[in-house]
């Protein structure tokens, strides 16, 4: 059925809902490079979940789509807008409702920004590890959907681990309140953590209820510099088997770090190839000693340079800079990021795959990592506007995907399926267990109006 602006409206104050194409442009799609969209009928700004609930009826009703959108930080095309959609943007649901030091828990809209939250949270002693690359951007609501990650979570776990509880409204325009607020539970299924990581398919998240830590201990940084792949990976094969769990392990290659240089003159290629950066920060000696063995997991690997940071100042700006690498790489052209995943042991051989990958087909592939958890982001430079260039780095990409996969891996570690990584879920999860997604998705939104057409919901 038609959408009828004037109808939704009704439905709302005034103001809320923009249908002029003109402005329509801003909610189509998210950051992925070549994922397709539309642009949406309308967009919706609600401030609270009745008027969610509201939207999401009238929708069910009609048969209109429903697309859920935070910031738009997204890499897969999870939030693109489809044609004769409704975008229900969270931008205006941003309060934070309640930090109770006590329980060691927040209660936030879905539209806080993370980064807001993380210092909210560290002006009263505690701490949301839940840090994406897109941390001063993101939204809480879209770190639920896409069940983000981020540097941290090799030892802090990511998004699931810390969301206790949900308020959602599913595909009937209903409001259910999921999970728990207690330190345990045993009372039925799961159901808050099933719209972790769901991408608006199976929900519209209003409330969100996460775990917080105490203050953090200091940090001991380590860094590593390279002369090639696989002599980084070695390294981390060596920290895993040494039984430290080091709260940071980044890996940045050459292309990567010649990127941030040419943009920031920070020398970073100085120093070598590839560049790994730890953080301990076990308490008291702990944390010292376990730098220590870090350190010598990168002696011991071959490291051209490497050495425990003195200077707390010059470990935050390296780290920094492994932040800057995807607007670095943007400033070269179009910029198509993967996202795959491997057991921890095997990300040696999986840079060696990519390396090869790369080389079989006349290709720079950049190579940036969470390496202590095996999360792997190549990603490939294209010229904008090419589209044989782009169709082609795609193939390029879906075949390191593919090698994943053979190496026991997974198509997604943060970003989420979307658009994007719809043909390698099939082939990792298999016919049986792609009918059981679907049958979930069908008790949830019996209309089939949540983001539809996207990761699983195509037959």
């Amino acid at each position: 059925m038609t959408l009828k602006p004037t109808a939704l409206a009704a439905l709302l104050p005034a103001g809320r809902v923009i249908d002029d194409p003109a402005r329509l442009a801003a909610f189509a799609h998210d950051e992925a490079a070549g994922a397709p969209y539309a642009l949406p009928a309308a967009v919706v700004q609600p401030r609270d979940t009745a008027e969610v609930a509201a939207v999401v009826a009238y929708c069910a009703e009609r048969g209109v789509p429903v697309v859920a959108r935070g910031a738009g930080t997204g890499l897969s095309g999870g939030a693109n807008a489809t044609a004769g959609c409704v975008v229900v943007s969270f931008a205006g649901m941003n309060r934070i409702l309640r930090i109770d030091p006590d329980e060691r828990l927040a209660v936030v809209q879905p539209g806080v920004v993370n980064d807001d939250l993380r210092a909210a949270c560290a002006a009263k002693g505690l701490w949301y590890p839940p840090d994406p690359a897109s941390a001063p951007w993101s939204t809480i609501g879209g770190n639920v959907a896409t069940n983000a990650g981020g540097v941290c979570c090799v030892k802090y776990g990511v998004t699931r681990d810390y969301v206790l509880g949900v308020e959602a409204v599913t595909g009937r325009g209903e409001v259910v309140r999921l999970g728990r607020r207690t330190a345990k539970s045993s009372a039925g299924f799961e159901l808050a953590g099933l719209l972790v990581g769901s991408e608006g398919t199976l929900g519209l998240v209003t409330e969100v209820t996460l775990r917080l830590r105490g203050e953090r201990a200091q940090e001991h940084a380590v860094v590593g510099f390279f002369d090639d792949l696989p002599g980084a990976g070695r390294a981390v094969a060596r920290v895993v088997a040494s039984g430290v769990v080091p709260s940071a392990l980044e890996l940045v290659d050459r292309y990567c770090l010649r990127a941030v240089d040419e943009w920031k003159n920070m020398g970073l290629t100085d120093g070598g190839n590839v560049l790994l950066l730890a953080r301990c920060d076990a308490p008291g000696a702990a944390g010292a000693e376990e730098a220590d063995t870090v350190l010598a997991c990168f002696e011991a690997a071959g490291a051209a340079w490497s050495a425990r940071s003195a200077d707390p100042a010059e470990a935050d700006a390296l780290f920094a800079a492994r932040r800057l690498v995807y607007p670095a790489l943007e400033r070269l052209g179009l910029v198509l990021s993967e996202d795959i995943c491997v057991p921890r042991t095997l990300v040696a051989d999986m840079l060696a795959r990519i390396e090869r990958t790369a080389e079989r087909h006349g290709v720079r592939i950049a190579g940036l990592a969470h390496a202590g958890d095996g999360n792997l982001h190549p990603m490939l430079v294209v010229p904008r506007g090419d589209e044989r260039a782009l169709a082609r780095g795609r193939e390029v990409l879906e075949e390191v995907v593919d090698q994943a996969l053979e190496l026991g891996g997974t198509v997604t570690g943060e970003h989420g399926v979307g658009l994007l990584k719809m043909r390698g879920l099939t082939r990792e999860l298999g016919p049986a267990v792609l009918e059981l997604h679907r049958g979930i998705k069908q008790v949830w939104d019996p209309a089939g109006i949540l983001n539809p057409g996207k990761v699983f919901t195509d037959a």
